[in-house]
């Protein structure tokens, strides 16, 4: 059999039997690595020469009454390779049974029910393997509808009902969601929801502590050596079609069976995983629109006079961003994130910036998002640079000048908004640090370029080489003919010519209104 399937019908192993199987609840003493391929119930010693290698040896009778009988029955069960030892619990204390389980290297299990009812169990198992592992999955499946659109709970269920095996949840940038913490992944069978690989080996390090670790099954208790390590992954689709997380498992054992079983369940989780998924991202929108309204009521109260109509009585928006931990009083600086490519949803940005400058008002403007904080800019600017690193987007950023209270923080939003159209992708732009070219720098020029080409027309028009609009830039931005000449590198009588003849296409460059326009004018058509 290939595909999703492949590996069921191979026979289980002890292990399976005492972990997720009939047997779950004993006392185990081995790996219990040995393939179960029958059962045989002995009631003496001597029935022994006829048990077939990989047999599952049920004591009864003189068999099992007492320590010598079993201690004599082991020994013969390894002689003629069987899968393991079952014996009532009391034939042999459980000291002497581990001691020689480890010497023998023979699995032995000590059992609280009639023998002879685990012999049924067993052996129906041990028939067919695909019915018992798809219990396991029918369990599995119960326990994570139950466990209902949760991560942590979801994780938890995987944890506890695949014994042996360790699962984790990982971000799609390769960080701990949920679930074990240390599942390595080299030699991965990788999974997508779509198609399903087959078996996939590689080498795993055994799970450290956490919530959601792998324990036994109640009162089971393995022992013994370890099988092969495996280890297989499954992609969780978010709502856009992309990849929301990966489930990782892995474990050790020799059935081939065993690692198809848990990927089959791992697959199970996906559905509620994705759910989790889609009740986040609602609650984070909804809480996100909710805090926008708050943080824009703030502002307009911020600006009222005291005793003006409509002025906000006592608590109101004020009191929920105290509540919030926003500040609303003293020095504050504001801030700017804008994306520099095609952005996805809202929500996790605000979210990823609250992070990582603290709690703060998340706006949108324009494209991107602003709000302010009472960090000083420089440690606000430090805050921002390790939150673009973990945008979902390329953004740059953007801080504002310092300023006192809410009814300034409008001067400072500006400023931050200036300095992230300046700053380029990834980076983090300060307006308390940028002169005249840096503000010139930031203006649209999409939007400009008409109207810069209208008010300089008449110079255009003369200007066939490029050199009046490019001394008249010189002259504008470094305020005289002198410097002018030493930027372009030409005679200063250069320059005055000129001059003259930009002066004659019809401009005053004594009116400071004038100047000013065509100073915009020069830096939208240069740029």
């Amino acid at each position: 059999m290939t595909g999703p399937r492949a590996g069921w019908e191979a026979p289980v192993t002890v292990a399976e039997l005492v972990n997720a199987g009939p047997l779950a609840g004993a006392r185990m003493y081995g790996s219990g690595e040995n393939p179960v391929h029958q059962v045989r119930i002995v009631d003496e010693l001597s029935v022994f020469g006829t048990v077939a290698p990989h047999t599952a040896v049920v004591l009864i009778g003189t068999a099992a009454s007492g320590g010598w009988a079993v201690e004599m029955a082991t020994r013969r069960a390894w002689e003629q390779a069987a899968a393991c030892v079952i014996a009532p619990a009391g034939g042999l204390s459980e000291g002497s049974g581990e001691v020689l389980a480890e010497r023998l290297g023979v699995t032995l299990i000590f059992v609280d029910e009639d023998p002879l009812i685990v012999a049924v169990r067993v052996a129906s198992a041990a028939a067919r393997p695909e019915a018992a592992r798809t219990q396991l999955v029918a369990r599995c499946a119960t326990r994570l509808a139950e466990a209902g659109p949760s991560a942590r709970r979801v994780l938890g269920v995987l944890n506890a009902e695949l014994p042996g095996t360790s699962v984790t949840l990982i971000d799609r940038y390769g960080r701990h969601l949920a679930g074990a913490r240390a599942v390595d992944r080299p030699g991965v069978a990788r999974l997508s929801t779509e198609a399903q690989g087959a078996d996939g080996r590689g080498r795993s390090e055994p799970s450290g502590d956490d919530d959601h670790g792998t324990p036994p099954e109640a009162g089971a208790r393995t022992g013994g050596g370890v099988g092969a390590r495996w280890s297989a992954e499954v992609e969780v689709p978010d709502l856009d079609g992309g990849v929301l997380g990966t489930l990782v498992a892995g474990g050790s054992s020799r059935s081939p069976g065993w690692p198809a079983a848990v990927r089959t369940v791992l697959r199970l989780a996906v559905a509620p995983l994705t759910a989790w998924a889609a009740q986040e991202r609602l609650r984070a929108s909804r809480d996100f629109a909710l805090r926008r309204a708050l943080a824009e009521r703030l502002l307009a109260e911020a600006q009222q006079e005291p005793g003006e109509p409509g002025e906000p009585e006592e608590g109101g928006a004020r009191a929920e961003a105290i509540a919030l931990g926003w500040p609303v009083e003293g020095a504050m600086t504001a801030y700017q994130v804008r994306p520099t490519a095609e952005a996805g949803d809202a929500a996790p940005a605000g979210t990823l910036i609250a992070a990582a400058v603290g709690q703060v008002p998340v706006l949108p403007c324009g494209e991107g998002w602003a709000g302010w904080s009472a960090l000083d800019p420089g440690e606000l600017a430090e805050r921002l640079s390790r939150c673009l690193r973990t945008m979902p987007w390329p953004c740059a950023a953007g801080v504002g000048a310092r300023v006192e209270g809410l009814r300034s923080v409008e001067e400072s939003l500006l400023g931050a908004e200036a300095a992230a159209f300046v700053a380029g992708p990834g980076t983090v732009a300060r307006a308390d640090r940028m002169g005249p070219a840096e503000l010139l720098g930031a203006l649209p020029t999409g939007v400009l370029r008409t109207p810069a080409t209208v008010v300089l027309r008449p110079l255009l028009a003369v200007d066939k080489d490029g050199t009046l609009l490019e001394t008249l830039a010189a002259v504008l931005d470094e305020g005289g003919a002198l410097k002018a000449a030493e930027r372009l590198g030409v005679h200063r009588n250069t320059i005055t010519t000129r001059l003259e003849r930009i002066k004659s296409a019809g401009f005053d460059l004594d009116d400071a209104a004038t100047r000013l326009a065509l100073q915009l004018a020069c830096h939208v058509l240069l740029r």
